[in-house]
């Protein structure tokens, strides 16, 4: 070996120097800290405000790189698990959280932490950590295949302002940081075993400026060009599909479908809706029909006792409301919507199922823009109005979707019903069902997965969709959403 391989320095030494810099850095920023609330506090405020969006209330959670410990105070869990490298904010943290387990260790090991987890947090740390790969890597070993990891990173744009902003006492001072760019996080992430499940900037103006910073940080910062200049990018994950199924070896499918005037479909209902390998429920919700819609599914019930089914009357009004009750008196572990219309192939209802025993999604959402309809499928008013609203949805939610109209959808019983508990946020003025489901998905964070189908023309009777007053629904149901998910 030659002297200048025997004095170059083992990486594992040079990991170790690193973090014992960092550990004195954050050290000395916990004792400035002192009995000060915090540093930077538009930024700080805005980045809990976000969190708390992101991750439900009661979750068991754990912040890796968690500071003083107020983030993951923020978010309310149920179980907070924190843990930090320096002493000094390990003691701040537990001092001001006493309700938070907070553990001094490094993001490259965490054993300690006792996982898995339903959250996981990464705030302001892959900037900073000598192997971002790694901690990644070791996050996926305390997590779950419902976990989400959600982790935000500074801009490159601004590392010169960062910079200068903390020469000028405006900000945390740091060290030098691993700048990132979202291809760069985007592709760690797969490295280390995630799947992004959608990503978008925030905090375009940090400074505590009455109405100026709202107008930035909520609104300007969704539109074209100024996302660019936003000061951090945020991305939520999960943990990759590995071809292990989800749920139970042989899952139940719950195949919910609405029922208004459909009496001529009923029995093809019946006769074309596959049974899964676990089995599969039918479930009618018959709505005010003023054909013999359900006489017609009782007779067919009547003639077929060994299919399981259920039927129920809709006391309230709209699909939406069919879905739901259907939804809540299944008892399947996946629940899938199929129109009675039969526009949609029952016959392509497993492709739904598989992918969400796959685990390549959690939601499924029937496309029917891919394969050329029939040619009475839809009218051509009302293609233009679905690309329209996909095209808006799509922006809205931060995820591509494709057909948001498509009344073929599924998903985990278990999603569902954290959807449901979520419901109040936005309201249950949606007569479809459709949107609901979309935007309870999304606040989950769910993968959204798009299933194209074939779409047919209708056999037996007339549509329900009223276009032009529910296009006017629809595009109040837009606005409605900009606020409550895009500009919040």
């Amino acid at each position: 070996m030659d002297a200048a391989a025997r004095a170059a320095p083992s990486p594992d030494a040079g990991a170790a120097r690193y973090r014992e810099a960092r550990a004195a850095h954050w050290d000395r920023v916990a004792r400035w800290l002192g009995g000060r609330k915090g540093w930077g506090g538009t930024y700080q405020r805005r980045l809990s405000d976000v969190y708390r969006r992101v991750v439900d209330p009661g979750l068991k959670a754990l912040e890796i790189g968690s500071g003083t410990g107020d983030l993951l105070a923020a978010i309310r869990p149920g179980e907070g698990v924190g843990i930090d490298l320096s002493p000094g904010m390990v003691a701040l943290s537990r001092a001001r959280h006493p309700e938070l387990r907070i553990i001094e260790g490094d993001a490259h090991d965490l054993e300690a932490a006792e996982g898995p987890f339903q959250a996981i947090l990464m705030s302001d740390v892959l900037n900073d950590v000598w192997d971002a790969q790694e901690v990644l890597e070791r996050a996926l070993l305390v997590s779950s295949p419902e976990t989400r990891l959600v982790v935000n990173f500074y801009s490159r744009l601004w590392e010169g302002p960062l910079r200068l902003a903390a020469r000028l006492g405006l900000t945390k001072p740091n060290l030098p940081q691993n700048w990132l760019d979202a291809h760069d996080v985007s592709n760690l992430l797969a490295l280390a075993g995630w799947e992004v499940v959608r990503s978008w900037q925030e905090i375009l103006f940090p400074f505590d400026v009455p109405l100026l910073a709202p107008l930035c940080n909520r609104f300007l910062v969704r539109l074209w060009p100024f996302r660019f200049l936003a000061l951090t990018n945020f991305v939520v994950a999960r943990p990759a599909p590995s071809g292990a199924r989800r749920g139970p070896e042989r899952p139940v499918v719950s195949v919910v479908v609405p029922a208004r005037n459909e009496a001529g479909n009923v029995a093809e209902i019946f006769d074309r809706t596959p049974e899964t390998e676990g089995g599969t429920e039918l479930i009618f919700v018959e709505g005010h029909s003023t054909d013999d819609t359900y006489g017609a599914i009782e007779r067919e019930m009547a003639a077929r006792p060994g299919r399981r089914c259920r039927l129920f009357r809709q006391t309230g009004k709209g699909k939406g409301d069919a879905v739901r009750l259907g939804f809540r008196e299944a008892s399947g572990d996946i629940l899938v919507i199929l129109d009675a219309d039969l526009t949609v192939p029952p016959e392509d209802l497993p492709r739904f199922v598989k992918v969400l025993v796959s685990g390549k999604g959690e939601f499924a959402n029937g496309v029917r823009l891919v394969y050329p309809m029939e040619e009475e499928a839809m009218r051509f008013m009302n293609l233009l109005g679905n690309k329209f609203f996909s095209w808006a949805f799509s922006w809205l939610l931060g995820q591509p979707l494709k057909d948001t109209l498509c009344g073929t959808k599924a998903v985990w019983r278990e999603d569902y019903r954290r959807i449901a508990a979520n419901r109040s946020v936005f309201g249950d003025f949606d007569p479809f069902g459709d949107f609901d489901l979309i935007f309870g998905a999304n606040r989950l964070s769910l993968k959204l997965v798009d299933v194209p189908v074939r779409y047919g023309e209708r056999r037996y009777g007339t549509t329900n969709i009223r276009r032009w007053s529910h296009g006017w629904l629809l595009l109040r149901m837009v606005a409605f959403a900009a606020r409550r998910i895009k500009f919040v």
